[in-house]
């Protein structure tokens, strides 16, 4: 990588390889020229104080990159990354803000909420416009004043959080549409990040589909087979609606029905189908007899069809 800095390692998840069928990305690499930008930018916000937003499409590694941006900040505190669409209705203000003795009844009197367990560190909120417009207002005003006021309390707590969020929708838009705080989208604007598609980090593919390639043939205890110049071309040339961790889906499938040392464009399974000479075709019934005759892994292959089914959703039964 000829770059005038040192580049980003490759980034993963501590446990990635325990969890084959993950839906968030699970690795990120930074070889492609747009991947030198996002790079670049990365390098010049992780060591300010100011809040982060990383915009980018579901399963290109928002939350990895906003992992590196705390390890690079070197905050003392911790990551703690918050799903803002699985908060619950009725209980994300105590969530994220906490609550004090005797707000809530329970074998816990009191607790700090996500807010305090990252004082000090970086708080990561996934897909921020999922929250409620009452909660955007608090968390502004918790931002702008760093203090916390805890569900039943009459005291606020004073908080050093740095503020990572990220979306994959355009806030703009959120905010015409009234479904977002103007204010809150202001505060975040200075730290704007962009995390382009796969489609569009082509330099990206190869590296990120070795990387997997290797993971799952590892933990399966299978050699590692070559991919194929035209299966490089074949990867390349796909759109990738599900970024990186639909990659990784494509790599472990292919591996499991490869019959040889080789992973060929017609092992490749693309939105139900493999890429091959003739196009889109159906995985041949030859791949699929070898593959059910190995010990173990017809499992491994029922499991990473159910996620393909489930990632297409409804239309693919149609």
């Amino acid at each position: 990588m000829n770059a005038p800095h040192a580049p980003l390692p490759l980034l993963t998840f501590p446990d990635a390889d325990k969890s084959p069928l993950s839906i968030r990305a699970k690795a990120l690499v930074f070889f492609d020229p747009r991947s030198h930008e996002v790079r670049d930018e990365v390098e010049r916000l992780a060591p300010l104080p100011q809040p982060v937003l990383i915009h980018g499409e579901t399963g290109t590694g928002k939350e990895l990159l906003a992992r590196h941006i705390h390890r690079a900040s070197e905050r003392p505190g911790l990551f703690v990354a918050v799903s803002c669409s699985a908060l619950s209705r009725n209980y994300a203000d105590a969530e994220l803000f906490g609550y004090a003795p005797g707000a809530h009844n329970g074998p816990v009197g009191s607790r700090a909420g996500w807010f305090g367990s990252a004082n000090g560190g970086t708080l990561y909120l996934d897909e921020i416009a999922d929250l409620p417009l009452s909660l955007q207002q608090k968390l502004l005003r918790v931002l702008q004043e760093r203090e916390v006021l805890r569900v039943g309390a009459r005291e606020p707590v004073p908080v050093d959080v740095r503020l990572v969020a990220a979306t994959s929708i355009d806030l703009g838009q959120a905010v015409k549409a009234g479904k977002f705080l103007e204010g809150l989208q202001q505060y975040l604007h200075d730290g704007n990040l962009t995390l382009p598609p796969l489609r569009e980090r082509i330099g990206d593919i190869q590296p990120l589909a070795e990387y997997f390639l290797g993971v799952h043939a590892q933990r399966l205890e299978l050699p590692v087979p070559q991919i194929a110049s035209d299966t490089q071309r074949a990867l390349e040339g796909y759109s990738w609606p599900g970024n990186i961790r639909e990659l990784e889906n494509v790599i472990h499938f292919a591996l499991l029905v490869s019959p040889d040392e080789e992973i060929r464009p017609e092992h490749l399974n693309f939105s139900g189908g493999v890429a091959g000479s003739g196009g889109v075709t159906k995985v041949s019934d030859e791949a699929l007899e070898h593959l059910v005759r190995q010990p173990g892994v017809e499992a491994q292959l029922r499991a990473l069809l159910q996620r393909l089914e489930h990632e297409r959703g409804p239309e693919a039964a149609l």
